[in-house]
């Protein structure tokens, strides 16, 4: 394979014919960003471009694939998802012929060994890990999406897989437009060579933002000759707004008079099918409108059927109808009604669908197909879409601007914005794009036009080492080498990158203290040790006085908590100083602070803390409290004041005891007021002139010292955690030094994200002697993760050996959590058992409606568990060896492989 440098001097040899072969088979011409990423990985240089969605980068990936053949070496082309990965197969096969392309996701494995083979990038770094042969002759990869490195739960994957691969392989990255692309670009020329960042910010079909407020559809900006944001609010659209919030006051305040301003009665939400019926009218069709709900998108569909919403021709539909039936042929018949495939007809056939992660692969396949052939109108879809595969629109329509985050509901960010309107306008087809959001009471158009002129979307990394990982990396290259390979991630980069302007201050910094260090110099001796003496002192007496303060509040809360009720006090201080009776203690069994109810001598109840007992308080007498008092009676608080005064005539005096100096009497302070007088520049003149620029040194030194500490903690971030990751295995006895054991060499091959849970199962026995169904149960606690956790009982669980296994399998993570927990980590999520029942019953072979309606799941996010069950059920035959567990994981895969589960081509990851 020939070097970048020798693939440069061909390219000036023969002035980029290659570029101009590829463009001819286009219909359009280049954009310049385009042109010169082309031409720099030509040149034999790695590329980072980060474009708008629907720019037009993945031209860049395409002609890597051109250049591959064109001189006989391989291509790989990675996407985050199956659904892209399949997406982009079907592309390139139209364009090469099935020989020249491959495919392999972890469903599919098609030509494995063509010269250009698209493939998930997991699949791609665990060829890396294998040292796969299929590597052999690899010239270039196309790391589509590459931003997905952000993702918290597997955009590690990207960052292995650009430090691991070979230094000949060019590298092409497409990335989203993120506010960080040059950092980003940097990194991966430190780590992959000579990079061309190609950064292209405008939109090639301009996007119009719009506010739909009943029926009408009003212009986000004034100016819309300026659609990128630049311009001011539409004053129209704030006139609304006002006349809203302006009536909705007055509705409070009583009934209205007076007449309602011309226009205003239309400030409220439009239904679905308004929508609907308007972008229709105003040609904005085909449109994505994003609803933050599977049952949303559900349930829009729906009603856009009750409302007699029809926005396809007959001929249209009866197309629709040819296609879906042809499509969905194989489908078990009998698992036609639990999939709702006819009111999911019905609504392809008027136009409409949804799309999310709950629908059955093959349904979602046929809308993206049916979508971007113009056949149907609207799609509702969550967000998921948006990161998801290629379906550009005309219009893109937001219901609201707040989504559940997994956590809480939150404001969407500018990047999220940005991210979802961003397919609105097809390139080549549409001269314009358009934003829409729905009108909610709560909409604040100057906050829309925010997010709709804000393109912040930083990139920042979520890389950290995993037990696989680990045991993969020592291995290929060892311990030390490893810990190298970690440390030029690129979240070390963005450390160290912080650790600079750090580093910088410090450096001012002392510059600085070299100064006061020339002004504080005494010809009587160092007057830095004089004025670090005066510190200890000024540190010695804080110390001790804030001991004292310590111990008086102990004493105060232990003469409060000693109180009963009846005892009567003198209330030293506050604006409630003077007698009272205790009502009530005031403690609780959770041991705050004793906070005593108290009835004063002018007949008022209160609640007493802290900070009305500057010392300890004693009770002066007792009074006897009525059964019946109840201190909401002013009658009976009249009369226990009255006894109150009886019995206490005068106030007492109650001598405020004397605080004892806190360095009366201890014996480090007296040595270092010793060492201060004795000390030769304690005589000098000029010592206060001195002790001021030594003050500023000492305080400036402490700032100092902390900003290090700072640095010190962000540097080497990342080799300190693989540092931790390997005790751990060190202590399970999965490495011995640089070598893997036995155990290690299983655990390589496990890369589920609970995959020391797996591995220790494997080792443990607990999976020997399973049964295929008990067995899948077993893995479904793996992979599975509910979506709502606290709204869900206790999960139903096979019995038998199955049960033993599953509990079983939560002891070893319960083991494997507290040993985390003493080497700092906390990498191993609680297994979830809530999907063990359905893996249980259809790998026994009961029907899909039997077990949707046992287990309430959704047929696209049974298709989705299923197949990660069988992925991992792959890893553990390939890391279990010969013997039962094997071929029990082996039959796992066969069973499990059937009707719906077995006709789902798109990869189930999204």
């Amino acid at each position: 394979m020939s070097s970048p440098a020798e693939r440069y001097a061909r390219f000036r040899a023969d002035n980029g014919t290659k570029l101009r072969s590829f463009r001819q088979l286009y219909a359009f011409d280049f954009d310049p960003f385009q042109v010169r990423a082309c031409q720099a990985l030509e040149a034999g240089k790695g590329v980072l471009v980060a474009a708008p969605t629907g720019s037009g980068k993945t031209v860049v990936g395409e002609f890597a694939v051109h250049l591959a053949l064109e001189v006989g070496g391989k291509c790989f082309y990675t996407t985050p998802i199956k659904a892209l990965s399949n997406q982009k197969y079907v592309e390139l096969v139209n364009r090469y012929g099935t020989d020249q392309v491959g495919l392999l996701t972890g469903d599919n494995t098609i030509n494995g060994e063509a010269p250009i083979v698209v493939m998930t990038t997991e699949v791609l770094r665990n060829m890396l890990y294998a040292g796969s042969p299929t590597l052999l002759g690899l010239a270039y990869v196309v790391m589509d999406e590459v931003h997905y490195l952000a993702d918290p739960f597997r955009g590690a994957t990207w960052e292995e897989v650009i430090i691991h691969l070979p230094e000949s392989v060019q590298v092409v990255s497409l990335s989203a437009t993120v506010s960080n692309a040059e950092e980003f670009g940097e990194w991966l020329a430190t780590v992959r060579g000579d990079t061309e960042i190609v950064v292209e910010e405008r939109r090639p079909v301009p996007l119009y933002q719009h506010v739909m407020v009943g029926r009408r559809l009003y212009d986000l900006f004034a100016d819309t000759g300026h659609p990128d944001g630049r311009a001011k609010v539409n004053p129209e659209l704030e006139r609304v707004v006002r006349d809203h919030w302006r009536f909705a006051r007055r509705d409070q305040r009583g009934p209205r008079r007076g007449r309602q301003p011309r226009g205003s009665r239309i400030a409220y939400t439009p239904t679905r099918p308004q929508v609907a019926r308007k972008l229709a009218a105003e040609g904005l069709l085909p449109a994505i409108m994003f609803i933050f709900s599977r049952q949303g998108c559900d349930t829009a569909v729906l009603q856009c059927l009750y409302e007699g919403v029809r926005l396809t021709t007959p001929a249209e539909a009866a197309e629709i109808r040819d296609f879906v039936e042809e499509r969905c042929a194989d489908l078990p018949e009998e698992d036609l009604d639990v999939l709702g495939y006819a009111e999911w007809l019905e609504g392809l056939e008027r136009g409409v669908a949804a799309h999310h992660a709950g629908m059955l692969p093959t349904f979602k396949e046929v809308v993206e197909h049916l979508f971007a052939r113009g056949l149907v109108k609207l799609v509702f879809a969550t967000e998921t879409l948006a990161l998801g595969i290629n379906m550009p629109a005309r219009s893109v329509v937001l219901e609201r601007l707040v989504k559940w985050n997994g956590q809480t509901h939150a404001q969407i960010t500018p990047g999220e914005y940005t991210q979802l309107t961003g397919r609105a306008g097809r390139r080549g087809i549409d001269v314009e794009g358009h934003g829409v959001v729905l009108w909610q009471p709560d909409l604040d158009p100057t906050a829309v036009a925010g997010l709709a002129s804000t393109r912040t979307y930083p990139l920042r990394s979520s890389f950290r080492p995993s037990y696989n990982m680990a045991v993969n990396l020592v291995r290929q290259f060892g311990r030390d080498r490893a810990r190298e390979l970690l440390e030029s991630s690129f979240a070390q980069f963005q450390a160290d990158r912080a650790v600079v302007g750090l580093a910088r201050q410090i450096r001012r910094n002392q510059e600085a203290l070299d100064g006061y260090r020339e002004a504080m110099r005494c010809d009587a001796g160092d007057f830095l040790e004089y004025a670090t003496l005066r510190r200890q002192i000024k540190d010695r007496e804080s110390d001790l006085a804030r001991r004292r303060r310590a111990d008086r509040r102990a004493e105060v809360v232990g003469s409060l908590g000693r109180l009963r009720p009846g005892d009567v006090i003198q209330v030293p201080a506050g604006r409630r100083a003077g007698l009272a009776v205790v009502l009530d203690v005031g403690q609780t069994a959770r041991g705050d602070d004793p906070r005593p109810t108290v009835l004063t001598a002018d007949r008022r109840v209160r609640r007493l803390s802290l900070v009305d007992f500057p010392y300890p308080v004693h009770p002066v007498q007792r009074l006897r409290l009525p059964r019946s008092f109840n201190p909401r009676s002013p009658q009976h608080r009249r009369d226990l004041a009255a006894t109150l005064r009886a019995r206490v005539p005068e106030e007492p005096r109650v001598r405020r005891p004397a605080a004892p100096s806190p360095a009366a009497d201890d014996a480090e302070l007296h040595r270092l007021r010793a060492a201060l007088r004795a000390h030769p520049c304690h005589s000098c003149p000029d010592r206060e002139e001195h002790a001021r620029w030594a003050e500023r040194y000492l305080r400036l030194q402490r700032e100092t010292e902390a900003l290090q500490r700072r640095v010190d903690h962000r540097s080497n971030t990342i080799a300190r955690q693989f540092d931790r990751v390997c005790q751990v295995l060190d202590e399970l006895e999965y490495l011995d030094g640089d070598r893997t054991t036995p155990a290690g060499d299983r655990l390589a091959r496990i890369y589920s994200e609970l995959d020391l849970v797996a591995a220790e199962c494997l080792r443990q026995g607990v999976w020997d002697g399973l049964e295929p169904a008990e067995l899948a149960a077993c893995l479904s606690a793996l992979v599975y993760e509910s979506r709502t956790p606290d709204d869900v009982g206790p999960p139903k669980l096979p019995g038998g050996p199955a049960k033993t296994a599953l509990g079983d399998l939560v002891r070893i993570w319960g083991d494997l959590d507290a040993l985390e927990d003493d080497f700092q980590l906390d990498f191993l999520r609680e297994p979830d058992l809530g999907f063990a029942w359905a893996a249980y019953r259809w790998a026994s072979g009961a029907s899909l409606t039997e077990v949707l309606e046992e287990s309430g799941q959704a047929a696209g996010d049974f298709v989705r568990w299923v197949k990660q069950i069988l992925d991992l059920a792959d890893q553990i035959a390939d890391a279990a060896g010969e013997g039962p567990v094997r071929r029990t994981a082996r039959v796992v895969a066969d069973v499990m492989r059937r009707g719906v589960v077995a006709y789902a081509s798109v990869g189930s990851d999204d």
